[in-house]
């Protein structure tokens, strides 16, 4: 491949300065990390069009992904979402405030709450969605289908395999 892209520079002046150091590991994790922001500043134009703001999206989705009644608890967004439980407050409040999720008291928990996505909620996600899978399907367009899918296993298996905090 003749194309060269900005890690093959850093590599390249990582073998000149330290070639007594395998630098290959910068290879992948310096791709991956900065295709994840070039990708995410590419979604986050879609969700913008679409009225939502930064962080939006993954909460609206996961509630629709969970199916009727597209209620969650709020414990179940801070692990899905790798957000603190004050992040997760602070994004729901935001969310509750523009009408697309409601918090109910839990019949099951007289301390928890139940956040449901409400009628505009659900109405806004289903059509974000199709612009969101569109733009995906944009932005790996460079694949071919046997690429992406061996791509997608070898993603799989690296964050598997990722040593605990």
């Amino acid at each position: 491949m003749s194309e060269r892209d900005g890690v093959d520079e850093i590599l390249e002046q990582w073998r000149a300065e330290r070639p007594d150091l395998d630098h290959s590991p910068v290879g992948v994790v310096g791709r991956i990390s900065r295709l994840a922001r070039e990708l995410e500043a590419r979604m986050e134009v879609v969700y913008r069009e679409h009225g939502l703001e930064p962080g939006w999206h993954d909460v609206l989705a996961t509630l629709r992904r969970s199916g009727p009644p597209f209620q969650l608890r709020p414990s179940d967004f801070t692990g899905m979402l790798m957000l603190t439980s004050s992040g997760t407050t602070k994004r729901l409040d935001r969310l509750e405030r523009a009408g697309l999720i409601q918090r109910t008291p839990d019949p099951t928990d007289r301390r928890g709450v139940l956040i449901t996505l409400t009628d505009a909620g659900h109405d806004l996600i289903d059509t974000v969605t199709e612009a969101h899978l569109d733009n995906e399907r944009d932005l790996i367009a460079a694949l071919s289908e046997p690429e992406r899918e061996r791509l997608a296993a070898l993603l799989r298996k690296l964050q598997l395999g990722l040593p605990p905090l």
